[in-house]
């Protein structure tokens, strides 16, 4: 698969369309697969935290999900074809699973929220299996029983709604228990399902600015902000170093 290097961090250079064709293939194979949804916070946290970069360079699938990624790509002379985001994979995997009779399991976020997003999903879908909705913990306290519900359900597909890194490295270390064919990675998407969070309109999504609108609707967010600056600083350093070493 071909891919970028980011900072040290592998971001997989697929398109939408073919990330649903690998999925289909993972489920084919029924082995436990692990996608991640990469975004400069992502790539970011894997400086400093040895163990998030392993988790990411050991994923199965790692996504171009935020723009600043797609900037980065281009910069260092390796475009990215197209973001491919969690919040807009996840309702096309749900209309894939229906047609193809996948079982999807939801697990995390607030209480209420997996319902409420399975719900919604099922709504627009129909005829999708949603085996189960849990909104548990990353606590590893929990493990075993959240481990021992999602076996029990035998999902195709689980996606988890953790925030990262905490969901990426959770999925990581109960990945061979739980032998779910797909498991993902995807913060706060079933908020956005829900209704509960809104999500920035296309236009803004289309220019990049998605961030913005986030940071706008929960300010509180303003330090995890930070690292995108610190991320722009770092690639055009990694950029002018290439540029250097190849004169």
């Amino acid at each position: 698969m071909d891919s970028v290097n980011i900072l040290g961090v592998r971001v997989d250079n697929v398109t939408t369309a073919e990330t649903l064709a690998l999925i289909e293939r993972f489920i084919a194979k029924g082995q436990p697969h692990q996608i991640a949804t990469v975004n400069p916070e992502f790539v970011m946290r894997a400086q400093q935290d040895g163990a998030f970069h392993v988790v990411l360079e050991e994923c199965d699938l790692s996504l171009p999900d935020g723009a600043g990624l797609l900037w980065a790509a281009r910069l260092l002379g390796h475009p990215l074809r197209e973001r491919v985001t969690g919040s807009d994979t996840v309702p096309l995997i749900a209309r894939l699973s229906a047609a193809r009779g996948y079982r999807l399991y939801l697990l995390g976020a607030a209480p209420g929220v997996a319902e409420q997003a399975a719900a919604v999903l099922q709504r627009d879908y129909p005829g999708l299996q949603i085996v189960g909705t849990y909104a548990g913990s990353p606590d590893p306290t929990e493990e075993d029983e959240i481990v021992a519900r999602i076996v029990a359900a035998s999902p195709d597909v689980l996606f988890v709604a953790y925030g990262a890194p905490r969901q990426d490295v959770w999925i990581h270390r109960n990945l061979a228990r739980l032998g779910v064919p797909v498991c993902m990675g995807v913060g706060g998407t079933f908020d956005f399902i829900a209704g509960v969070a809104v999500r920035a309109p296309l236009w803004m999504r289309r220019a990049g600015l998605e961030w913005l609108h986030r940071l706008w609707r929960e300010p509180w967010r303003w330090r995890r902000m930070l690292a995108l600056p610190r991320f722009a600083w770092r690639v055009l350093r990694q950029r002018f170093s290439f540029r250097r070493g190849r004169n």
